[in-house]
């Protein structure tokens, strides 16, 4: 079954709000077997929605829609759709005895325009809102001319409920059984070209599955995808799929799907019994907070030193003046010594340190922002590494913090 998805609300045109519902959507209806084919976003225009839902339905068939059901003036989803399909708004007193029960739960009193949420498009079946009062709607009006149309609220909690208990099990029932399901691999600090050259021309390999590069500021992952196969088969093809992907690319992988590389680390030094410590300051604590988001990190992490300036960094991690006068603060050196400096104070078995320039200023012909140094410090001594990364002063530390915790990895051994 393939569908399309239209999310509505001036908001989402302008930038305002994030629109999470739609890739919410994309995701359970891809798990379900339900194949989206495209997405769209327009305005509170009852025209625009009309125009966008006729061409879905043309298209496809079928539209699931979210947005534009409350009560207010630009909650005009609803009629456009009713007067596209011949569908005459019909008041409904179960409807409307359902808003009023949820109005009385709270202790209030629901306005005279409550009064349109329980207005209901002709033949359309209502999906109850246990979590707001605005219904969802599912329409399925005859073809050429109609088509199935789904109508849900555009408050992300309410849209993803209704999805789930109302109408993922009604489109199950007309899915053909097959599944459109991804895998990812994830790697870091190699470069999207660099890593497509690694791993070659892998695509008659794995077909028919599909494969996405997807860079972005942690890393590239390798998104496998199978479309429209049985669960099993699809299952097995991912499996052998992210198997001979991690081959081809061994250096740079840290993971499959959702991992996270904090996590990564973290469960390295548990099962090597290590402890881990961190001295930061272009990145003024991002190492220490990605590690410390992940629960059970207080087994292995002792803390941290964010380390500013020149002067904290001679106080708290004994970085000698004399070398940050003649290296700099941004120097092989001083990163060498914050490592060290961390571990003395911590009594931790591996640390990292990270100093750099972040921007938009401060750099120079010889160190250009986003110069960063980081080093790792252990038993067997310490070893640094020096990163030129782009991007804004935001993206220039959060590679820095990516490139502190694979640099952390790699001295344990690990991946």
């Amino acid at each position: 079954m393939h569908i399309e998805l239209l999310t509505i609300g001036n908001e989402l045109l302008l930038g305002q709000v994030v629109d999470t519902n739609a890739v919410e959507l994309a995701k359970e209806l891809s798990a379900a077997g339900i194949r989206v084919t495209r997405r769209a976003t327009v305005g509170d225009d009852g025209a625009a929605i009309a125009d966008a839902v006729r061409d879905a339905l043309a298209r496809t068939g079928a539209v699931i829609t979210t947005g534009g059901l409350g009560p207010t003036r630009d909650d005009i989803t609803k009629a456009a759709v009713a007067r596209l399909l011949d569908a005459p708004l019909e008041f409904s007193d179960e409807v409307w005895g359902h808003v009023l029960e949820r109005y009385r739960h709270f202790g209030r009193t629901p306005a005279e325009s409550n009064r349109s949420q329980a207005e209901v498009p002709r033949g359309a079946t209502v999906l109850r809102n246990r979590w707001g009062t605005a219904p969802g709607l599912w329409l399925d009006a005859p073809m050429p001319s109609g088509g199935l149309v789904v109508m849900l609220p555009g408050v992300p909690l309410e849209m993803r409920l209704l999805l789930q208990h109302e109408v993922l099990p009604r489109l199950r029932a007309r899915a053909d059984g097959t599944v459109v399901r991804s895998r990812t691999v994830r790697t870091t600090g190699v470069a999207e070209s660099t890593l497509a050259e690694a791993i070659g021309n892998i695509e008659p390999e794995i077909a028919p599955l599909t494969l996405a590069y997807l860079p972005g500021v942690d890393g590239v992952d390798l998104r496998v995808t199978a479309w429209s196969l049985p669960a099993a088969d699809a299952d097995a093809r991912l499996a052998a799929a992210i198997r001979a992907l991690r081959m081809r690319a061994p250096r740079a992988v840290y993971g499959e799907d959702d991992t996270d590389l904090a996590a990564a680390v973290l469960n390295a030094a548990r099962a090597r019994g290590l402890t881990l410590a961190v001295a930061e300051s272009c990145t003024g604590g991002l190492v220490g907070a990605r590690i410390t988001a992940v629960p059970g990190s207080s087994e292995v992490f002792l803390g941290g030193i964010v380390a500013y300036t020149d002067l904290i960094k001679q106080q708290l991690l004994e970085v000698p003046h004399a070398l940050i006068a003649e290296h700099g603060a941004v120097s092989e050196a001083v990163a060498c010594a914050m490592a060290e400096g961390v571990r003395r104070n911590f009594g931790a078995s591996v640390t990292v340190s990270v100093t750099g320039i972040a921007g938009p200023t401060g750099g120079s012909e010889a160190k250009p922002v986003g110069t960063v140094w980081l080093a790792t410090a252990a038993e067997r001594g310490t070893q640094a590494v020096r990163k030129v990364f782009g991007g804004s002063r935001a993206d220039i530390r959060a590679r820095a913090a990516q490139a502190a915790l694979w640099l952390m990895l790699e001295r344990m051994g690990a991946p």
